[in-house]
Parts: structure tokens; sequence; C-alpha cells
């Protein structure tokens, strides 16, 4: 199992061991659940049924393989369990040997003595990077991570059989810089002639359309950027025919589909769930407003690989407490919560995400949690990485910042970060009182 590269979630039956195998994959990039029922009887799945709702389903936890004996007498003495350990641990995998070596070490938390910036940088805006200082130091950070998230992104997608003249992959798409440089590296490794599709979805939020005109109701931030992105892309590769998807989502089609997506979420059941996991279902799906210069047709998604950018932001420093950990205490407390949340993305949300993006028949990819992605980034210093010491928009994910304004995304690469609920406006659609860790 160390030698498998990529997602996967399994169930594998040894009918001559009367032995059950099951686990996902290392980052949990793929759902599996399990309950125990009151009979003793242990299901596991890859969705949470809604026959029997007296016992709890809970994520199978990505770090172990699990291994059921079929010949114990009781269940709870008979599982095994095979935990993955960091490459740095120095173990080594052997014929009877109970660990697993993951194919990257832990993040390095080295941080060198750091000055303030330095009189040239602080007068320089940094509008658009062009006028970076100590860009020679950086050089070869920006030139591997674009190397590393090439090879990723050309794996992902070389795999994806041929559809005549539809769309093999697409990319979920905000504007912001994370899946701006994905679609950026996309068109790098697609054949000239196959198109790439940009979905980009806006909500009707009742509590702010009361404010807005009609025609305004969809002009959301995520929208916004989206479009900027997208003309971007199309002056950096103009050749590439890039179709650029409004889905529009009205508040009646919300209160229609929820209670699917609600179920699709289990065993995750907060209303951050609900504002994350709807954006992803609708925008998953597809369907919307084909846009061009001259147009606006109604079009069905075609692409049954969407490109996603979670790992970018555990990875590179692009969460609010990221710079609060900065701001609070300095260096090395950033570097601790960037090693945290490394850690914890095996336990976080991309099993949910998954079960909400497959019900569209759609597979999820992220280029960014490919294990030559991760053993790159976890090995490069911090101060390579990120620079809190810049204004928000530039120092949180610098290094991909750099590569992006490198990639000639000019506009993208100066973007801060804004989470889907609130650019795509699902966030407190019934009531600005309610909160992200609320149950639904």
């Amino acid at each position: 199992m160390s030698k498998i590269e990529g997602p996967y979630a399994f169930v594998y039956v040894d009918r001559e061991q009367k032995h059950v195998w099951y686990a996902r994959d290392y980052l949990g990039r793929r759902s599996l659940l399990t309950k125990t029922m009151d009979s003793g009887a242990m299901l596991v799945s890859s969705v949470a049924d809604t026959a029997d709702e007296s016992t709890a389903w809970t994520e199978v936890a990505a770090q172990k393989i699990y291994c059921v004996d079929l010949n114990a007498r009781t269940l709870d003495g008979g599982i095994l369990e095979y935990s993955w350990q960091y490459a740095a641990s120095g173990l080594e995998i052997g014929a009877e040997d109970e660990h697993l070596v993951l194919p990257f070490g832990r993040v390095d938390q080295t941080v060198d003595d750091i000055g303030p910036i330095s009189d040239v940088a602080s007068s320089v805006q940094l509008s658009d990077l062009a006028e970076f200082p100590d860009i020679c130091k950086w050089q070869p950070y920006i030139d591997q991570l674009k190397s590393e998230l090439t090879q990723a992104v050309k794996s992902r997608v070389d795999s994806i059989p041929p559809n005549g003249t539809h769309a093999r992959c697409g990319v979920l798409f905000s504007g912001g810089v994370d899946c701006m440089v994905l679609a950026a590296i996309l068109t790098t490794v697609l054949p000239r002639d196959e198109p790439i599709e940009l979905f980009n979805v806006a909500f009707e939020n009742p509590r702010q359309t009361k404010l807005q005109s009609l025609d305004s109701v969809y002009d959301v931030p995520d929208r916004k950027t989206g479009r900027l992105g997208w003309n971007e892309l199309e002056r950096i590769d103009p050749h590439r025919e890039w179709r650029f998807i409004e889905c529009d989502v009205p508040y009646s089609q919300v209160i229609e589909h929820k209670s699917h997506v609600q179920q699709l979420l289990v065993p995750s059941c907060t209303v951050m769930d609900m504002s994350i996991g709807i954006a992803l279902w609708f925008a998953s799906r597809g369907h919307g407003t084909r846009v061009t210069a001259t147009s606006r047709t109604e079009y069905m998604g075609q692409s049954r690989v969407l490109l996603l950018g979670m790992g970018a932001d555990e990875q590179l420093g692009g969460y609010s407490r990221h710079r609060s950990a900065w701001d609070k205490s300095g260096p090395h407390a950033l570097a601790r919560e960037i090693a945290l949340d490394v850690e914890r993305i095996a336990t976080r949300n991309l099993g949910r995400d998954d079960r909400v993006v497959s019900d569209n028949a759609k597979e999820a990819r992220f280029p960014f949690l490919a294990a030559n992605v991760v053993a790159f980034l976890s090995q490069t210093p911090i101060a390579y990485k990120m620079d809190m010491r810049y204004a928000r928009g530039v120092g949180e994910k610098l290094l991909l910042r750099l590569l992006a304004r490198q990639l000639g995304l000019v506009q993208a690469c100066v973007l801060a970060k804004r989470a889907i609920q609130f650019g795509a406006r699902t966030a407190k659609m019934e009531s600005s009182q309610t909160r992200g860790q609320d149950f639904l």
C-alpha cells in the first residue's frame, strides 16, 4: 500500500483467510464510513444510508488500514490496525511490518532569524508582485513548485479517457490564486484542441437580495473574480477554448435540494458543512450558462473529472489563523500552526467533499495534495512558503503567488483568500444569527 499514490477507498474480502480489509488513503481524499449496528454487525460504506438512524456513522480514520478477522469471536477483538508513519521516522516496510511509511516527511518547522522588511521592500506596493525583492532567493522554490504541480496535474488528467470533442477536465473556479494556478498549468498539459471548463457558482441569498436589484443577484464576490480570472486565462493562452460556465442557483433550488445534500454530508452536520457542501454540489453539477464575448447559452458540463484547490491553504499559510499566529507569537508559532494543519488534513473534510461531488457522477482530484507536492512543500522552509510581514493578499501563500505571477496571472496573484461560502454567498442564507459550528 505504501507504493500506491493517489486517492482511494476500498473494502477487500479475503475469503481464504477470512479477513476483510478496509481503508481510505492516508490524506482522506475519498469517503469511507462505518457504523456498528445494535445487533453487533458492522457496516462499511462510501455514503450513509437513511434506513436506520439509531446508530451513527463515522468517518474511517485515514491514518490506518484496518483488517477484520472473521475468525474472531467478537468484533472488538477481531479488528487489527496498521498505522501510517512519517518517512522521517526511519521505519522500513517488511513482510511482517505493522507500519506503513508515508511518502513525505513532517513539515520542516525550522525558522531562521527573520528581520524587518527592508526599506526597499516596504516602499514597494507590490500591487502585482512584479517588483518583489529577493526574487533570486525565491526562484529555485518557485521553479520547483511549478515542476511538482505540473507533474501532479499531468498525472491526474493523462488517465482520463478521450471524450470526442467534449471537455475531459474542468476546474471549480472562483478566480482565486489556487484555482487560477491549476487552470494555468492544466492548459500546458492538455492537447491544444481540448476545451477546459471553468465552473463558477453563485447563489441567490435572500438576506442579500433584499438590498439588490434583480440583475445583480448573482454578482457575488466569486463571480466578479471569476470573470477577471477567465479573462486573464484567455490572455495568457488565447488559443485554448476556455468555457466559462456561470452556475446561478436560485434560493428555491437550495430549498429543493437541501435535504438531499444534507444526507450526503453525513456524518458532517454543521451549518458550515452545509454552506460549503451546497456550493460544491451545485458547482460540480455543472448546469449553468456558458458565457462568451457575444452570447449566453444554457450549458451542461461535460467533464467527469474536476480539479479542486484543497490543500493549498493548509500547506502555504492561507488561513486567517496562520496570520493570527504570526501576529500574536511570531514565526515559530506560525510554523507550529502550519505543521498542525498539514497533520490534520486527513481528519478534516475531504471525505465530505468527495461524497458531495461524486453524487453528480464527477470525480474530484486534488493536485495540491499529490504526494510529490506535499513532500516538496513539507521540506521547504516556512520562510520560502509565506511571509506574513507583507499585507493580506501578498504574504500568505506567497510562494504560490510568485508562481502565479511567473505564469502571467497578474491580477490573481494578489487576490486575498475568500472562503467559498462567502465568495458564493451560501453562508447565513436564513439568518444572520447562525454560526458555522451550529448543528443542522
